[in-house]
């Protein structure tokens, strides 16, 4: 991993775990065949491009808002009776 992708990336999500949520969960897009959004480099690895990604504000992030929880629950609820 190259450092400079993760400060950059840290400039665009600050919390260290939604990031590394994001970054495994391109990870695993990557992997599955899914094309960088990016420009790569031969030696780049799938956390170097969805780092870089993330840096380049290419992925983002979106916290739900409490009404959204809200929803969410009662779905949940509604679906398990």
């Amino acid at each position: 991993m190259k450092n400079q992708y993760l400060e950059a990336a840290l400039q665009q999500v600050p919390n260290p775990h939604i990031l590394i949520n994001m970054v495994s969960r391109r990870v695993r897009q990557l992997i599955e065949g899914f094309r960088p959004l990016t420009t790569t480099e031969t030696n780049m690895t799938h956390m170097d491009i969805a780092l870089k990604e993330i840096a380049e504000g290419k992925i983002a992030f979106k916290l739900p808002d409490q009404a959204e929880l809200a929803e969410e629950r009662s779905r949940k609820r509604r679906k398990r009776s």
